[in-house]
Protein backbone atom coordinates (compact mmCIF):
# COMPACT_ATOMS: atom_id res chain seq x y z
CA UNK A 1 0.00 0.00 0.00
CA UNK A 2 1.26 3.43 -0.74
CA UNK A 3 1.08 6.47 1.38
CA UNK A 4 -2.43 7.19 3.00
CA UNK A 5 -2.80 10.49 2.13
CA UNK A 6 -5.49 12.63 3.72
CA UNK A 7 -8.74 10.59 5.30
CA UNK A 8 -11.63 11.21 7.05
CA UNK A 9 -13.28 9.29 10.02
CA UNK A 10 -15.96 7.42 8.63
CA UNK A 11 -19.30 7.69 10.67
CA UNK A 12 -22.74 6.37 9.46
CA UNK A 13 -24.29 9.69 9.64
CA UNK A 14 -22.46 11.41 7.39
CA UNK A 15 -21.40 8.26 5.36
CA UNK A 16 -23.09 9.91 1.85
CA UNK A 17 -21.00 13.08 2.72
CA UNK A 18 -17.75 10.84 3.01
CA UNK A 19 -18.56 9.35 -0.47
CA UNK A 20 -18.80 12.97 -1.65
CA UNK A 21 -16.09 14.74 -0.08
CA UNK A 22 -12.86 15.59 -2.84
CA UNK A 23 -9.46 14.43 -2.21
CA UNK A 24 -10.72 11.73 0.45
CA UNK A 25 -7.89 9.15 0.04
CA UNK A 26 -8.44 6.77 2.85
CA UNK A 27 -11.11 6.52 5.73
CA UNK A 28 -11.11 5.23 9.35
CA UNK A 29 -14.00 3.16 11.19
CA UNK A 30 -14.69 2.44 14.59
CA UNK A 31 -13.67 -1.33 14.65
CA UNK A 32 -16.70 -2.10 16.66
CA UNK A 33 -19.14 -0.58 14.64
CA UNK A 34 -18.77 -3.03 11.96
CA UNK A 35 -19.56 -6.57 11.64
CA UNK A 36 -16.84 -8.60 9.18
CA UNK A 37 -19.64 -10.20 7.64
CA UNK A 38 -22.05 -7.68 6.51
CA UNK A 39 -19.49 -4.27 5.60
CA UNK A 40 -22.01 -1.57 5.43
CA UNK A 41 -22.96 -0.67 1.88
CA UNK A 42 -20.96 3.02 1.82
CA UNK A 43 -17.56 1.26 2.75
CA UNK A 44 -18.02 -1.32 0.22
CA UNK A 45 -18.26 1.39 -2.79
CA UNK A 46 -15.18 3.27 -1.10
CA UNK A 47 -13.20 0.28 -0.77
CA UNK A 48 -14.70 -0.51 -4.66
CA UNK A 49 -13.12 3.27 -5.83
CA UNK A 50 -9.67 2.61 -4.33
CA UNK A 51 -10.21 4.16 -1.26
CA UNK A 52 -8.42 2.40 2.12
CA UNK A 53 -10.20 1.47 4.98
CA UNK A 54 -8.44 1.34 8.66
CA UNK A 55 -10.53 -0.01 11.12
CA UNK A 56 -10.06 1.86 14.36
CA UNK A 57 -10.26 -0.37 17.72
CA UNK A 58 -11.62 1.28 20.96
CA UNK A 59 -12.43 -1.80 22.99
CA UNK A 60 -9.37 -3.92 23.63
CA UNK A 61 -7.89 -2.17 26.27
CA UNK A 62 -4.48 -3.16 25.76
CA UNK A 63 -2.71 -0.53 28.78
CA UNK A 64 -4.88 -2.77 31.25
CA UNK A 65 -4.00 -5.40 33.54
CA UNK A 66 -5.04 -8.23 31.97
CA UNK A 67 -3.72 -9.76 29.12
CA UNK A 68 -6.57 -8.97 25.59
CA UNK A 69 -9.33 -10.95 25.29
CA UNK A 70 -8.78 -13.61 22.65
CA UNK A 71 -12.71 -12.86 21.05
CA UNK A 72 -12.03 -9.28 20.65
CA UNK A 73 -8.72 -9.76 19.44
CA UNK A 74 -10.40 -12.42 16.89
CA UNK A 75 -13.30 -10.08 15.84
CA UNK A 76 -10.59 -6.97 15.10
CA UNK A 77 -8.39 -9.23 12.86
CA UNK A 78 -11.69 -10.41 11.10
CA UNK A 79 -13.04 -6.67 10.72
CA UNK A 80 -9.07 -5.90 9.21
CA UNK A 81 -9.81 -8.89 6.57
CA UNK A 82 -13.23 -8.28 5.43
CA UNK A 83 -12.22 -4.23 4.69
CA UNK A 84 -8.89 -5.32 3.23
CA UNK A 85 -7.03 -3.32 5.74
CA UNK A 86 -3.10 -2.30 5.71
CA UNK A 87 -3.09 -1.83 9.36
CA UNK A 88 -5.55 -1.83 12.64
CA UNK A 89 -5.52 0.66 15.06
CA UNK A 90 -5.97 1.22 18.73
CA UNK A 91 -5.06 3.00 21.63
CA UNK A 92 -2.40 3.17 24.86
CA UNK A 93 -5.36 2.71 27.38
CA UNK A 94 -7.15 0.47 29.96
CA UNK A 95 -11.58 0.81 29.20
CA UNK A 96 -12.24 -1.52 32.36
CA UNK A 97 -10.74 -3.11 35.66
CA UNK A 98 -11.45 -5.46 38.34
CA UNK A 99 -11.85 -9.12 38.03
CA UNK A 100 -10.44 -12.12 39.22
CA UNK A 101 -6.82 -10.26 40.06
CA UNK A 102 -8.84 -7.97 42.35
CA UNK A 103 -11.71 -9.73 43.95
CA UNK A 104 -14.15 -7.93 42.24
CA UNK A 105 -16.61 -6.88 39.54
CA UNK A 106 -14.98 -6.05 36.65
CA UNK A 107 -15.89 -2.28 36.15
CA UNK A 108 -16.43 -1.07 32.62
CA UNK A 109 -15.59 3.06 32.06
CA UNK A 110 -17.21 2.94 28.69
CA UNK A 111 -14.17 5.49 27.64
CA UNK A 112 -10.31 5.24 27.02
CA UNK A 113 -8.16 6.37 30.22
CA UNK A 114 -5.04 6.97 30.16
CA UNK A 115 -2.38 4.71 32.05
CA UNK A 116 0.45 5.03 34.77
CA UNK A 117 3.61 6.13 32.73
CA UNK A 118 5.56 3.74 35.01
CA UNK A 119 8.34 0.89 34.30
CA UNK A 120 6.04 -1.62 35.42
CA UNK A 121 2.87 -0.14 33.55
CA UNK A 122 5.47 -0.45 30.67
CA UNK A 123 6.50 -4.31 30.88
CA UNK A 124 2.49 -5.15 31.15
CA UNK A 125 1.38 -2.69 28.11
CA UNK A 126 4.67 -4.50 25.73
CA UNK A 127 3.16 -7.95 26.91
CA UNK A 128 -0.21 -7.25 25.68
CA UNK A 129 0.79 -5.61 22.30
CA UNK A 130 3.03 -8.52 21.69
CA UNK A 131 -0.01 -10.71 22.02
CA UNK A 132 -2.33 -8.90 19.81
CA UNK A 133 0.56 -8.69 16.94
CA UNK A 134 0.14 -12.17 16.96
CA UNK A 135 -3.19 -12.49 16.72
CA UNK A 136 -3.72 -9.53 13.77
CA UNK A 137 -3.10 -10.32 10.33
CA UNK A 138 -1.52 -6.53 9.63
CA UNK A 139 0.76 -4.39 11.24
CA UNK A 140 -0.62 -2.92 14.38
CA UNK A 141 -0.64 0.96 15.33
CA UNK A 142 -1.55 2.50 18.79
CA UNK A 143 -2.82 6.01 19.57
CA UNK A 144 -1.92 8.25 22.46
CA UNK A 145 -4.87 9.07 24.46
CA UNK A 146 -6.65 12.28 25.73
CA UNK A 147 -6.46 12.37 29.80
CA UNK A 148 -8.46 14.94 32.16
CA UNK A 149 -6.16 13.96 35.03
CA UNK A 150 -2.63 12.44 35.57
CA UNK A 151 -1.40 9.54 37.54
CA UNK A 152 1.19 10.18 40.84
CA UNK A 153 4.40 8.49 40.76
CA UNK A 154 4.96 8.94 36.57
CA UNK A 155 8.24 7.66 35.63
CA UNK A 156 8.56 8.44 32.01
CA UNK A 157 7.10 11.86 29.74
CA UNK A 158 4.56 10.56 27.16
CA UNK A 159 7.24 10.89 24.48
CA UNK A 160 9.70 8.39 26.20
CA UNK A 161 6.85 6.19 27.45
CA UNK A 162 5.54 5.50 23.60
CA UNK A 163 9.44 5.64 22.41
CA UNK A 164 10.23 2.78 24.74
CA UNK A 165 7.31 0.84 23.48
CA UNK A 166 8.29 0.99 19.92
CA UNK A 167 11.20 0.01 20.69
CA UNK A 168 10.64 -3.24 22.65
CA UNK A 169 7.93 -4.26 20.65
CA UNK A 170 8.03 -2.81 16.85
CA UNK A 171 4.30 -1.10 17.15
CA UNK A 172 3.49 1.25 14.84
CA UNK A 173 2.22 4.79 16.39
CA UNK A 174 -0.92 6.78 15.78
CA UNK A 175 0.05 10.37 17.04
CA UNK A 176 -2.91 12.19 17.79
CA UNK A 177 -1.84 16.21 17.91
CA UNK A 178 -5.50 16.99 19.18
CA UNK A 179 -4.53 14.91 21.96
CA UNK A 180 -1.39 16.34 22.62
CA UNK A 181 -3.10 19.55 22.68
CA UNK A 182 -5.79 18.16 25.02
CA UNK A 183 -2.91 16.63 27.87
CA UNK A 184 -1.15 20.70 27.31
CA UNK A 185 -4.02 22.09 28.82
CA UNK A 186 -5.27 19.67 31.13
CA UNK A 187 -1.96 18.09 32.85
CA UNK A 188 0.62 20.78 31.84
CA UNK A 189 2.17 18.51 29.23
CA UNK A 190 4.70 19.63 26.86
CA UNK A 191 3.61 18.90 23.24
CA UNK A 192 6.98 20.13 21.49
CA UNK A 193 9.39 17.93 24.10
CA UNK A 194 6.85 14.90 23.29
CA UNK A 195 7.09 15.40 19.47
CA UNK A 196 10.97 15.46 20.02
CA UNK A 197 10.71 12.42 21.67
CA UNK A 198 8.80 10.69 19.08
CA UNK A 199 10.72 7.41 16.99
CA UNK A 200 9.24 9.86 13.68
CA UNK A 201 9.97 6.62 11.81
CA UNK A 202 7.10 4.94 13.75
CA UNK A 203 4.17 7.08 13.09
CA UNK A 204 1.31 5.49 10.73
CA UNK A 205 -0.58 8.21 10.76
CA UNK A 206 -1.68 11.06 12.30
CA UNK A 207 -5.28 12.20 14.04
CA UNK A 208 -6.62 15.55 13.94
CA UNK A 209 -9.68 16.41 16.00
CA UNK A 210 -11.47 19.21 17.26
CA UNK A 211 -12.55 20.24 20.72
CA UNK A 212 -13.45 23.03 23.23
CA UNK A 213 -12.42 24.85 26.37
CA UNK A 214 -14.58 25.07 29.35
CA UNK A 215 -13.29 26.23 33.07
CA UNK A 216 -9.63 25.59 32.22
CA UNK A 217 -10.66 22.11 31.24
CA UNK A 218 -9.88 21.12 27.67
CA UNK A 219 -12.79 18.35 26.66
CA UNK A 220 -11.35 15.96 23.27
CA UNK A 221 -15.21 16.30 21.56
CA UNK A 222 -14.82 15.52 18.34
CA UNK A 223 -17.80 17.95 17.72
CA UNK A 224 -16.22 21.33 17.01
CA UNK A 225 -13.61 22.78 14.61
CA UNK A 226 -10.19 22.00 14.67
CA UNK A 227 -8.69 24.91 16.41
CA UNK A 228 -5.77 26.77 15.30
CA UNK A 229 -3.36 25.27 17.95
CA UNK A 230 -3.92 21.61 16.55
CA UNK A 231 -3.09 22.88 13.24
CA UNK A 232 -0.09 24.63 14.57
CA UNK A 233 0.94 20.76 16.56
CA UNK A 234 0.47 19.17 12.99
CA UNK A 235 3.23 21.72 11.38
CA UNK A 236 5.12 21.21 13.96
CA UNK A 237 5.33 17.55 13.55
CA UNK A 238 5.45 17.85 9.88
CA UNK A 239 8.16 19.85 10.20
CA UNK A 240 10.35 17.11 11.68
CA UNK A 241 8.54 14.46 9.32
CA UNK A 242 5.95 14.23 6.55
CA UNK A 243 3.61 11.61 8.30
CA UNK A 244 1.91 8.80 5.58
CA UNK A 245 -1.33 9.81 6.29
CA UNK A 246 -3.32 12.63 8.76
CA UNK A 247 -7.10 12.03 9.50
CA UNK A 248 -9.70 14.05 10.61
CA UNK A 249 -12.23 12.57 13.28
CA UNK A 250 -15.89 14.14 13.51
CA UNK A 251 -17.63 11.76 15.99
CA UNK A 252 -20.67 14.31 16.86
CA UNK A 253 -22.31 17.56 15.61
CA UNK A 254 -21.88 17.22 12.20
CA UNK A 255 -21.03 20.09 10.24
CA UNK A 256 -22.62 20.58 6.66
CA UNK A 257 -20.36 19.31 3.83
CA UNK A 258 -18.77 22.19 3.21
CA UNK A 259 -17.54 22.78 6.67
CA UNK A 260 -15.68 19.58 6.56
CA UNK A 261 -14.43 19.77 3.11
CA UNK A 262 -12.84 23.26 4.27
CA UNK A 263 -11.09 21.43 7.72
CA UNK A 264 -9.48 19.09 5.17
CA UNK A 265 -8.06 21.56 2.56
CA UNK A 266 -6.50 23.04 6.14
CA UNK A 267 -5.14 19.83 6.97
CA UNK A 268 -3.53 19.69 3.33
CA UNK A 269 -2.29 23.09 3.84
CA UNK A 270 -0.48 22.41 6.74
CA UNK A 271 1.29 19.05 5.72
CA UNK A 272 2.24 20.64 2.03
CA UNK A 273 3.58 23.19 3.95
CA UNK A 274 6.07 21.21 5.63
CA UNK A 275 7.82 20.21 2.29
CA UNK A 276 8.18 16.47 1.57
CA UNK A 277 11.35 17.49 0.06
CA UNK A 278 12.43 19.32 2.32
CA UNK A 279 12.15 17.06 5.78
CA UNK A 280 12.32 13.09 5.32
CA UNK A 281 9.23 11.02 5.41
CA UNK A 282 8.09 8.98 8.56
CA UNK A 283 8.46 5.58 8.23
CA UNK A 284 4.87 4.67 6.31
CA UNK A 285 2.42 2.39 7.96
CA UNK A 286 3.33 -1.05 7.67
CA UNK A 287 6.86 -0.30 6.84
CA UNK A 288 9.54 -1.92 8.92
CA UNK A 289 9.89 -0.90 12.16
CA UNK A 290 12.81 0.14 14.79
CA UNK A 291 13.49 -3.46 16.20
CA UNK A 292 13.44 -5.26 12.88
CA UNK A 293 16.86 -4.30 11.85
CA UNK A 294 17.85 -6.71 14.34
CA UNK A 295 15.11 -9.26 12.68
CA UNK A 296 11.82 -10.02 12.90
CA UNK A 297 10.88 -12.80 15.29
CA UNK A 298 10.55 -15.83 13.78
CA UNK A 299 12.26 -14.20 10.54
CA UNK A 300 15.89 -13.53 9.10
CA UNK A 301 16.87 -10.47 10.49
CA UNK A 302 16.89 -8.09 7.40
CA UNK A 303 13.62 -9.39 6.29
CA UNK A 304 11.65 -6.84 5.02
CA UNK A 305 7.76 -6.22 6.06
CA UNK A 306 5.00 -6.62 3.51
CA UNK A 307 4.98 -2.86 1.35
CA UNK A 308 2.55 -1.23 2.77
CA UNK A 309 3.85 2.05 2.19
CA UNK A 310 6.47 3.58 0.46
CA UNK A 311 4.71 7.02 -1.41
CA UNK A 312 4.65 10.39 -0.17
CA UNK A 313 1.78 11.54 1.93
CA UNK A 314 -0.70 12.70 -0.77
CA UNK A 315 -0.68 10.14 -2.70
CA UNK A 316 -3.82 8.01 -3.39
CA UNK A 317 -3.71 4.60 -2.69
CA UNK A 318 -4.25 1.83 -5.13
CA UNK A 319 -7.46 -0.56 -5.06
CA UNK A 320 -5.77 -2.93 -3.07
CA UNK A 321 -9.40 -4.35 -1.78
CA UNK A 322 -9.33 -6.15 -4.26
CA UNK A 323 -6.59 -8.35 -3.10
CA UNK A 324 -6.86 -11.57 -0.76
CA UNK A 325 -5.83 -10.87 2.15
CA UNK A 326 -4.04 -14.47 2.41
CA UNK A 327 -1.66 -12.40 0.02
CA UNK A 328 -0.52 -10.19 2.26
CA UNK A 329 2.17 -11.75 4.91
CA UNK A 330 0.73 -12.16 8.25
CA UNK A 331 2.30 -9.48 10.47
CA UNK A 332 3.83 -11.02 14.02
CA UNK A 333 6.00 -8.18 15.76
CA UNK A 334 8.86 -5.92 14.78
CA UNK A 335 10.65 -6.71 18.58
CA UNK A 336 13.35 -8.89 18.68
CA UNK A 337 12.57 -12.24 19.93
CA UNK A 338 15.09 -12.19 22.85
CA UNK A 339 12.59 -8.75 24.21
CA UNK A 340 9.68 -11.39 24.37
CA UNK A 341 9.41 -11.69 27.69
CA UNK A 342 6.28 -11.94 29.97
CA UNK A 343 5.59 -9.10 32.37
CA UNK A 344 5.87 -10.26 35.84
CA UNK A 345 2.17 -11.56 37.43
CA UNK A 346 2.73 -9.57 40.48
CA UNK A 347 3.02 -6.58 38.56
CA UNK A 348 0.03 -7.28 36.49
CA UNK A 349 -2.04 -7.49 40.16
CA UNK A 350 -0.38 -4.15 41.37
CA UNK A 351 -1.78 -2.46 38.44
CA UNK A 352 -4.68 -4.07 38.58
CA UNK A 353 -5.53 -2.86 41.74
CA UNK A 354 -4.42 0.82 40.80
CA UNK A 355 -6.26 1.31 37.92
CA UNK A 356 -9.56 -0.48 39.73
CA UNK A 357 -9.31 1.68 42.41
CA UNK A 358 -9.15 4.59 40.31
CA UNK A 359 -12.06 3.22 38.00
CA UNK A 360 -14.06 2.38 41.22
CA UNK A 361 -13.74 6.35 41.97
CA UNK A 362 -14.64 7.48 38.30
CA UNK A 363 -18.06 5.20 37.74
CA UNK A 364 -18.70 3.90 41.16
CA UNK A 365 -18.62 7.13 43.73
CA UNK A 366 -15.81 5.46 46.04
CA UNK A 367 -12.82 7.56 47.28
CA UNK A 368 -10.14 8.63 45.35
CA UNK A 369 -6.59 6.57 45.70
CA UNK A 370 -4.00 8.64 47.31
CA UNK A 371 -2.24 11.33 45.28
CA UNK A 372 -4.69 11.88 42.60
CA UNK A 373 -6.38 15.63 41.94
CA UNK A 374 -9.56 15.15 43.41
CA UNK A 375 -11.00 17.84 41.56
CA UNK A 376 -9.64 16.44 38.05
CA UNK A 377 -11.36 13.17 39.16
CA UNK A 378 -14.66 14.49 39.92
CA UNK A 379 -14.41 16.16 36.50
CA UNK A 380 -13.70 12.95 34.74
CA UNK A 381 -16.57 11.29 36.54
CA UNK A 382 -19.25 13.51 35.43
CA UNK A 383 -17.85 13.45 31.93
CA UNK A 384 -18.18 9.76 32.00
CA UNK A 385 -21.54 10.04 33.40
CA UNK A 386 -22.27 12.48 30.74
CA UNK A 387 -21.22 10.20 27.62
CA UNK A 388 -23.06 7.59 29.45
CA UNK A 389 -26.20 9.62 29.11
CA UNK A 390 -25.57 10.33 25.69
CA UNK A 391 -24.93 6.99 24.21
CA UNK A 392 -28.11 5.72 25.99
CA UNK A 393 -30.42 8.60 24.71
CA UNK A 394 -28.82 7.24 21.31
CA UNK A 395 -29.68 3.45 21.51
CA UNK A 396 -33.00 4.26 24.17
CA UNK A 397 -34.19 7.35 21.90
CA UNK A 398 -37.73 6.94 23.89
CA UNK A 399 -35.82 7.89 27.35
CA UNK A 400 -36.06 11.53 27.09
CA UNK A 401 -38.91 11.68 25.23
CA UNK A 402 -40.35 9.86 28.07
CA UNK A 403 -38.81 11.92 30.56
CA UNK A 404 -38.73 15.30 29.01
CA UNK A 405 -36.18 18.15 29.91
CA UNK A 406 -35.36 15.86 33.43
CA UNK A 407 -33.53 12.69 31.56
CA UNK A 408 -30.02 14.14 31.55
CA UNK A 409 -30.36 15.27 34.99
CA UNK A 410 -31.55 12.16 35.96
CA UNK A 411 -29.39 9.76 34.38
CA UNK A 412 -25.97 11.51 35.39
CA UNK A 413 -26.92 11.44 39.02
CA UNK A 414 -27.79 7.39 38.39
CA UNK A 415 -24.07 6.36 36.65
CA UNK A 416 -22.18 8.34 39.02
CA UNK A 417 -22.71 5.91 41.80
CA UNK A 418 -23.83 2.66 39.35
CA UNK A 419 -21.63 1.48 37.10
CA UNK A 420 -22.64 -0.18 33.65
CA UNK A 421 -23.09 -3.68 34.42
CA UNK A 422 -23.64 -5.15 31.09
CA UNK A 423 -23.29 -2.53 28.01
CA UNK A 424 -25.21 0.26 27.17
CA UNK A 425 -28.69 -1.35 26.28
CA UNK A 426 -28.80 -2.83 29.50
CA UNK A 427 -27.48 0.60 31.20
CA UNK A 428 -30.68 1.78 29.87
CA UNK A 429 -33.02 -0.94 31.28
CA UNK A 430 -30.99 -0.71 34.35
CA UNK A 431 -31.96 3.38 34.49
CA UNK A 432 -35.55 2.62 33.94
CA UNK A 433 -35.52 0.24 36.60
CA UNK A 434 -34.00 2.23 38.90
CA UNK A 435 -36.52 5.28 38.29
CA UNK A 436 -39.47 2.94 38.54
CA UNK A 437 -38.20 1.83 42.07
CA UNK A 438 -37.89 5.31 43.58
CA UNK A 439 -41.42 5.76 42.32
CA UNK A 440 -40.38 8.16 39.45
CA UNK A 441 -41.72 10.12 37.32
CA UNK A 442 -43.87 11.47 39.90
CA UNK A 443 -46.74 12.07 37.16
CA UNK A 444 -48.37 9.08 36.90
CA UNK A 445 -49.58 8.59 33.56
CA UNK A 446 -45.58 9.06 32.58
CA UNK A 447 -44.34 7.15 35.62
CA UNK A 448 -47.24 4.16 33.67
CA UNK A 449 -45.44 4.98 29.92
CA UNK A 450 -42.36 4.42 31.60
CA UNK A 451 -42.92 1.25 33.18
CA UNK A 452 -44.61 0.03 30.13
CA UNK A 453 -41.62 0.72 27.61
CA UNK A 454 -39.55 -1.09 30.31
CA UNK A 455 -41.94 -4.68 30.53
CA UNK A 456 -41.61 -4.21 26.69
CA UNK A 457 -37.97 -4.94 27.03
CA UNK A 458 -37.00 -6.44 30.16
CA UNK A 459 -39.72 -9.20 30.54
CA UNK A 460 -41.42 -9.45 34.09
CA UNK A 461 -43.04 -7.42 35.61
CA UNK A 462 -41.02 -4.79 38.40
CA UNK A 463 -41.11 -5.10 41.80
CA UNK A 464 -44.25 -4.06 43.77
CA UNK A 465 -44.93 -1.64 46.20
CA UNK A 466 -43.35 -2.80 49.18
CA UNK A 467 -39.97 -4.43 47.16
CA UNK A 468 -39.65 -0.86 45.65
CA UNK A 469 -39.70 0.92 49.15
CA UNK A 470 -36.86 -1.83 50.30
CA UNK A 471 -34.68 -0.83 46.89
CA UNK A 472 -35.31 2.80 47.38
CA UNK A 473 -34.07 2.55 50.89
CA UNK A 474 -30.86 0.63 50.07
CA UNK A 475 -30.24 2.95 47.11
CA UNK A 476 -30.19 5.93 49.33
CA UNK A 477 -27.42 4.22 51.43
CA UNK A 478 -24.99 4.30 48.78
CA UNK A 479 -22.63 6.46 49.17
Amino acid sequence: MKGLGTGMGWRPEIADAVERLPGVDWVEVVAENVCPGHVPDSLTRLRERGVTVVPHGVSLGLGGADRPDEARLARLAATATALGAPLVTEHVAFVRAGGPRTASPVLEAGHLLPVPRTREALDVLCENVRIAQEALPVPLALENAAALFAWPGDELTEGRFLAELVERTGVRLLIDVANLHTNRVNRGDDPAAALAELPVEAIAYVHVAGGVERDGVWHDTHAHPVPPQVLDLLSQLAARAVPPGVLLERDDDFPPEEELAAELAAIRERVAAAGPSRHPAAAPAGAPGPGEARGRAGAPAGTRAPDHATAPAGTRAPDHATAPTEARAPHRTDAPAEAWEAAPEAARERLALRQTALLSALVAGTPAPEGFDGARLRQQALALARKRAGVVARLAPELPVLLGAGYREAFVAYARTRPMAGGYRRDALDFARHLLDSGRPGDVRARRRLYRWWAERAGPRPAGRAARLVHAARAALVV
